[in-house]
C-alpha cells in the first residue's frame, strides 16, 4: 500500500508539470527545454517565500507567475529575436539556473520544520481513515482544479487561438491575430503549470534542490505521450484527463522497474530507456497506420 501511495503521491505531482507539457508539445509544437529551470524555480520561489513566512498556499501561486514570466521570457526570445524554439529554451534553462539559484539563497533548501500545504491543521481535522491519504487528496484537489482551468481556457477564443498557432499558423495570421504573441502566451501557461509541479514537489518532500528539474522535459513528454496515446480511442476521456493519467502510469513503470532490483541510482537510467521505448512503439504504429491507410 505504501508503494501504491508514493505512486499516486508522485505521479499527481507531476501531473500538473505534464499539463503544462501538454501545452507546448501537443498543442504548440514547440521543444520547449526551458522547463528543466522552471520546475526548480518553482520549488525555490516556494522555498524562499516560506523561510519569510509567506502562506504556502500564497507561494503555489507566485510560483506559477514566476514560471509564466520565464514561459514569456521563453517566447520573447524566440517570437522577437528570431531565435530557433530549441535554443531559446535552452538560453532561458541555462540562465534560471543562475536565478534559481539568487532565489534560494544556496543550492539545497530545508524545509523540513516549515508549515506547508502537507504539514498543516488540515490532517488532524481529517477522519482517522483519511488521514494516512490527506496528501492524495490535497494533490488530487490541486490537480482536479489545474485541469478543470486549462480545459475552461482551451475552450476560450484566446484557447481556440493557441491551439490553431500549433497547428496552422496562416490561420491566426488570417483572423487578424499575432501569432507570435499566442505562442508567448502558451508557453507563459506551460511553465506556469510547470514551476506550480515544483512548488508542490518542493513542499511535498520538504527541500529546494538546485538539480530537481534535470529531465523534467523526458519525463513530461514519456507521460504525455503515454496518456493521449493508451486514450486516444476512448472518446470520453479528454487529452487533459488522458495526460494525467499518462503520468501515474509513468510513475508505476518506474516503481516497477526499481521493485524488479534496479537500484534508485538508475532512475535516470530507467527514464532514458523507457522513453526511448515509448517512441519507437508509438513511431511503428503510426507508421502501420499510414501504409494501411
Amino acid at each position: 500500500m505504501s508503494i501504491v501511495i508514493g505512486i499516486l503521491e508522485e505521479g499527481l505531482i507531476y501531473a500538473v508539470m505534464a499539463l503544462g507539457l501538454y501545452i507546448t508539445y501537443k498543442i504548440l509544437d514547440f521543444p520547449d527545454l526551458s522547463v528543466d529551470g522552471t520546475f526548480p524555480m518553482g520549488a525555490a520561489v516556494t522555498a524562499a517565500l516560506i523561510l519569510k513566512g509567506i502562506h504556502p498556499a500564497l507561494t503555489l501561486v507566485l510560483a506559477f507567475l514566476a514560471g509564466a514570466a520565464a514561459g514569456c521570457a521563453t517566447g520573447l526570445i524566440h517570437v522577437k529575436l528570431k531565435v530557433r524554439d530549441l535554443l531559446s529554451g535552452i538560453i532561458v534553462m541555462t540562465a534560471l539556473y543562475s536565478v534559481n539559484l539568487r532565489i534560494a539563497g544556496r543550492a539545497n533548501v530545508p524545509l523540513f520544520s516549515k508549515e506547508s500545504i502537507f504539514n498543516n491543521a488540515l490532517p488532524a481535522k481529517l477522519p482517522d481513515g483519511l488521514a494516512p491519504y490527506s496528501a492524495i487528496l490535497i494533490l488530487l484537489v490541486i490537480v482536479a482544479f489545474c485541469k478543470i482551468c486549462l480545459d475552461l481556457f482551451l475552450k476560450t477564443r484566446a484557447g481556440y487561438l493557441l491551439r490553431a498557432a500549433g497547428d496552422n499558423e496562416v490561420l491566426v495570421t488570417s483572423l487578424a491575430k499575432d501569432k507570435g504573441a499566442v505562442k508567448i502566451l502558451g508557453l507563459a501557461l506551460a511553465n506556469g503549470f510547470v514551476a506550480l509541479a515544483g512548488a508542490i514537489y518542493g513542499q511535498k518532500t520538504g527541500y529546494f534542490e538546485i538539480s530537481s528539474g534535470t529531465g523534467v522535459m523526458v519525463m513530461g513528454l514519456a507521460s504525455v505521450i503515454i496518456g493521449t496515446k493508451l486514450f486516444q480511442r476512448i472518446s470520453f476521456v479528454k487529452a487533459t484527463t488522458a495526460v494525467i493519467f499518462g503520468t501515474i502510469i509513468y510513475k508505476a513503470c518506474i516503481a516497477a522497474a526499481i521493485s524488479l532490483g534496479m537500484a534508485p541510482s538508475d532512475l535516470k537510467l530507467i527514464t532514458a530507456a523507457l522513453f526511448l521505448v515509448i517512441l519507437v512503439v508509438t513511431s511503428r504504429k503510426e507508421r502501420r497506420v499510414k501504409i494501411h491507410a
